[in-house]
């Protein structure tokens, strides 16, 4: 199936589950917003953020022109920011196996295009008796990540065919580093996106957690209440019922 087949077919799979019901669609709004705010509270170097390093080798030229066009690149492993300072972050580093370690005047980057994400379907871990219908959360979350422009996400169809035919649970891409290496190398992914709601003194909140696909461990989490449903009407999409939970 076509890459543009499953894009409309994700988009035509959202609007149906936004007519399922006004209750449904306040929370996963409710969740969609929240996360948009989570977005843009942080910004500059970030405890968890993982960098590319890198060393320069030899020129490469056009074939006609024999102009330069850039150097070849060998990536040499990874540093994962443990802690930001005023003037200086400290990071700890990931190596790839058989590489040579890295010496002062290598390279280091977060990325050299949009960063490739996937996200996996919503887990709910409040006390609630009435289980919200959550699918179209992914896609919300989707639509944060892409206006950024610091990622490409993985169309959240064919993440949410994979857990729906038990190929990959939740849980095992949040506790089991292992095996959420293993899915990532499926989706060819930098990292996830987990999102998962709490419930604590009668307060529901939204804890976004991101796993990097390099060692499948959690490199930092935001959590925050969820948003009101009158704070996030504006925000909804033509097609959508009103927010009535």
């Amino acid at each position: 199936m076509s890459t543009r087949v499953r894009a409309v077919g994700g988009l035509v799979v959202l609007g149906v589950l936004a007519c399922v019901s006004s209750a449904v669609a306040g929370m996963a709004d409710r969740i969609g917003a929240t996360f948009g705010l989570m977005s843009e509270q942080h910004g500059g170097a970030q405890g968890g953020q993982e960098f590319t390093i890198f060393r320069k080798g030899e020129e490469f030229r056009h074939p006609l022109t024999r102009k330069v066009l850039g150097r070849y690149e060998e990536v040499l492993g990874y540093a994962q920011i443990r802690s930001v300072q005023p003037r200086f972050s400290e990071a700890a580093y990931i190596p790839i196996a058989g590489k040579p370690i890295p010496q002062p005047d290598d390279g280091v980057r977060i990325t050299r295009g949009r960063i490739k994400a996937a996200i996996t379907p919503v887990l709910d871990l409040t006390q609630s008796t009435t289980r919200p219908d959550l699918r179209r959360v992914p896609y919300l979350l989707a639509i944060a990540l892409e206006r950024s422009k610091r990622f490409q996400v993985v169309d959240p169809l064919t993440v949410a065919d994979v857990f729906a035919s038990g190929g990959a649970q939740v849980q095992e891409i949040l506790a089991l580093p292992e095996r959420a290496v293993r899915i990532s190398k499926r989706f060819d992914v930098a990292g996830w996106v987990v999102p998962v709601l709490i419930e604590r003194r009668g307060v529901v909140y939204l804890d976004a957690t991101w796993i990097s696909a390099v060692t499948g461990t959690a490199l930092f989490s935001r959590r925050e209440p969820l948003l009101p449903p009158a704070a996030v009407e504006e925000q909804r999409f033509p097609w959508e019922p009103g927010s009535e939970d």
